[in-house]
């Protein structure tokens, strides 16, 4: 580029994130990193500057644009209070393992230590959540900073970084030529030959095995690979918690997804298997059920654990076989091996129990609980999803954010195509709509559907304000039950009839979207809600679609009464032991 004739920190920077191939930057403006803003403009036909309403959002669309692409997610805060409210996108991508570098304006290196104006040591802030935090001293040290950060973020198990930027450091001047580094290069490790073997002996005596797939670092010739693998062997495939789209669900081998509410029946085959083929994938909380399907430290089952970091093999699960290797390379060596031809035969019965076990809790069945709901205009979720689940196309990203809706999405949706799933293993609420927009610049040409819970959709309501300035055709449902679904239905297990702090008192969310310039309409039928997104996909702009929903219907396993009559006992009981 054509730089003044000062070389600065500030030009350094942004020199180093196009030599990083970034093509996407989103953004806070705050005057503590104005010299990096400038340094920007330099690159406005290269570098898209996304600017958002709010630091948290536009971390949630960076580690969205992320998780689309496989490449860091760019995005630049100011210092303290856009710092902490960045965080929350930080958390995401170390929880969901996605590759984020987060860079935050910071006080001059003269005025540190003193407690200045919005000073934070980020060291200490962000340790917890990020791979690294560092604070650049020396304009010279930018290249060298930036290129650690990109190795960070996408190295072993990719996840987070941050790196400060004090204000004189931007515009300090570099009085010599300072190099700019190539891409990150970051290693790529395969499995061993010895490693293969270990586990073809290990398939080759198995009566029951499951292959659980999970984790980031995949790319679409991995799971292509990896499908072609699993397919030729045989294997029951499970996916991890919001992982769904690393297999076609309509496969015949798919049989299932470790997330919340799910399929008791799939538990227990997770429990009763001989061998759990963790490939990817953590197995933490919520997969494993509360750590329940999986003795540890020493498991029932021989465990297979394939990951990209050492520090996760037996981090809580013993391994009968530890495989270090990144899921491309692992996918690719897996795709290669010589199978003995009686596998798939071997494996076939206990294969077709499990996908009908699937078929059977995949299936959206209609509420039983207040069929009168509908007079009132409500529309049923079990119909929505029979509608949905078959009509969306094959190559939709859908996105979300936190809350009961979601359970329906997870359970009853087929995904069919990879990277169509963007959704935050952290439970995040208010994700939904800014990743829909990460998503959507990310991959323009695919259809983009997010859905929201009238209180998730709250949380980030004012990025609908960034999709219209944008003109992304994204769609977004906002299920209505005027209440917080997820604490609610807790509070009735555990406090029945003692509804307290969870009711919500809900705008006009029809006159909310048309006044920041989307289309937007009231949808009262399942048929109205899927042909209004058919429509939506193909506007000029973003369009929000509101669908009231039955407060009994709590979710796809129970209503509000059965969960409330069932803890009553319970409730009592506990009362009377009470002192």
């Amino acid at each position: 580029m054509n730089h003044p004739s000062e070389i600065t920190g500030a030009t350094l920077l942004i020199d180093a994130l196009a030599a990083q191939g970034v093509d996407t930057v989103f953004c806070v403006p705050g005057e503590s990193y104005l010299a990096a803003m400038d340094a920007l403009y330099d690159y406005r036909d290269q570098i898209k500057l996304v600017v958002c309403r709010h630091e948290g959002s536009a971390t949630f669309m960076a580690e969205a644009h992320a998780k689309a692409t496989g490449r860091p997610g760019i995005c630049f805060v100011t210092r303290a209070p856009g710092a902490t409210q960045a965080s929350i996108g930080l958390h995401t991508a170390h929880q969901d393992s996605t590759p984020l570098i987060l860079f935050v304006g910071q006080v001059g290196l003269d005025f540190m230590g003193r407690e200045a104006f919005q000073e934070v040591d980020y060291r200490q802030m962000f340790q917890p959540v990020a791979k690294w935090v560092a604070e650049i001293s020396d304009p010279a040290r930018v290249p060298e900073m930036v290129n650690r950060a990109f190795h960070e973020a996408l190295s072993g198990r990719r996840g987070p970084v941050v790196l400060a930027l004090p204000e004189n450091v931007l515009s300090g001047e570099v009085g010599e030529t300072v190099r700019i580094a190539k891409p990150a290069n970051p290693p790529q490790v395969a499995p061993s030959a010895q490693d293969l073997g270990k586990l073809l002996a290990l398939l080759g005596q198995a009566q029951r095995p499951l292959v659980i797939l999970g984790g980031s670092g995949w790319n679409s010739k991995a799971v292509e690979d990896m499908g072609a693998f699993l397919r030729q062997a045989g294997l029951p495939v499970v996916c991890s918690f919001r992982r769904q789209d690393l297999f076609d669900n309509s496969d015949e081998q798919y049989v299932g997804v470790l997330g919340l509410g799910a399929d008791p029946a799939l538990h227990n085959a997770v429990k009763t298997s001989d061998l759990l083929v963790l490939l990817g994938a953590r197995m933490g909380e919520v997969p494993s059920f509360g750590y329940t399907l999986i003795d540890s430290p020493q498991p029932q089952q021989l465990l297979v654990h394939a990951m990209p970091c050492a520090r996760e093999l037996g981090r809580v699960y013993r391994p009968d076989l530890a495989m270090l290797s990144t899921m491309p390379e692992l996918a690719h060596a897996l795709a290669q091996l010589p199978l003995p031809p009686n596998l798939k035969t071997r494996w076939k019965p206990w294969v077709q129990v499990l996908r009908q076990g699937f078929e059977s809790f995949s299936t959206p069945k209609l509420s039983t609980q207040h069929p009168a709901s509908t007079d009132q205009g409500m529309v049923d979720m079990g119909a929505i999803w029979k509608v949905l689940s078959k009509d969306l196309p094959d190559d939709v990203i859908i996105t979300n954010g936190a809350g009961n809706y979601t359970a329906w999405a997870h359970r009853f949706h087929r995904y069919k195509t990879f990277g169509s799933q963007l959704a935050p293993t952290s439970g995040a609420m208010g994700y939904g709509l800014p990743a829909a927009i990460g998503g959507q610049l990310a991959h323009p040409q695919r259809p983009v559907l997010c859905l929201a819970g009238d209180g998730c959709f709250m949380m980030s309501s004012h990025e609908m304000a960034t999709a219209v300035k944008l003109k992304l055709p994204i769609v977004t449902v906002v299920f209505d039950n005027q209440m917080y679904g997820t604490i609610r239905m807790h509070q009735e297990k555990w406090f029945p009839e003692r509804v307290y702090g969870t009711a919500l008192d809900n705008p006009d969310f029809v006159a909310l979207g048309r006044a920041y310039g989307a289309h937007a309409q009231a949808v009262h039928s399942a048929e109205e809600l899927v042909a209004a997104i058919l429509v939506g996909f193909k506007a000029d702009g973003p369009t929000l679609l509101h669908v009231r929903t039955d407060p009994e219907q709590i979710s796809p396993g129970g209503s509000i009464t059965s969960i409330r009559e069932k803890a009553k006992p319970t409730t009592t009981a506990r009362q009377a032991l009470a002192p």
